[in-house]
């Protein structure tokens, strides 16, 4: 088991409200976190996911809310990728496998980390028939985007959001993998518009981007 640092100890003290004054504790009700939104880009094997989990791991209680696909034995490689994310968690926190984000962000009592839309954004495909060009399929992908952009800008608790920058590379020779481009290009633009700040982390270097907040 890995031992607690001073400064994560402190962070949970913290969190529940404590204060010194003379060497006594003030209190010890838990104290409700800031409210902060962070998207966090990058590409493929980038370190964005390691950037992001840095930005709470001094926190005392966290909410991962995992949107992939579960682990399938067909796919090795895939069940390879899960296995290294679930092992780079800290034990104390909490993860939640979904595709209902939205419902997750409402219903958090502790900082939130959302890795990430890319694949969230694929199931939503899936679910609406998008890559069928379904009938209906704009509607129904525009409504779930409209909940979880609502959630979002709402969220009662601090919000790290994972995604995938997929639109500087070359054109999708698919028509799926156009649609899918510029279906997250168009979300991730969104999220970043009520977030109070984007980073892009690049071989493993962050760059917060001009207009957000340092």
């Amino acid at each position: 088991m890995a031992l607690e640092t001073p400064r994560a100890t402190l962070a949970r003290f913290f969190a529940y409200g404590a204060k010194t004054f003379d060497g006594l504790a003030a209190s010890l009700r838990p104290a409700s976190p800031p409210r902060s939104r962070t998207l966090v880009l990058g590409g493929a094997r980038s370190g964005k996911s390691r950037y992001a989990e840095k930005l709470l791991n001094e926190h005392p209680k966290v909410l991962y809310v995992a949107t992939g696909m579960l682990p399938d034995t067909a796919d090795p490689e895939w069940a390879e990728r899960v296995r290294v994310h679930q092992e780079r968690r800290p034990p104390h926190w909490q993860t939640l496998e979904t595709v209902d984000i939205a419902a997750a962000l409402r219903t958090a009592d502790a900082p939130v980390l959302v890795d990430c839309l890319a694949t969230w954004l694929t199931r939503v495909c899936d679910d609406t028939g998008a890559w069928e060009d379904a009938p209906g399929w704009r509607q129904r992908t525009d409504d779930v985007v409209a909940d979880l952009l609502d959630a979002w800008q709402a969220a009662p608790t601090p919000v790290v959001a994972v995604s995938n920058e997929v639109g500087s590379g070359i054109v999708p020779d698919t028509p799926s993998g156009r649609l899918f481009r510029d279906e997250l290009g168009t979300l991730n633009r969104r999220i970043a518009e009520s977030a109070d700040s984007v980073v892009l982390v690049v071989a493993g270097r962050a760059l917060q981007l001009e207009g957000t907040s340092q």
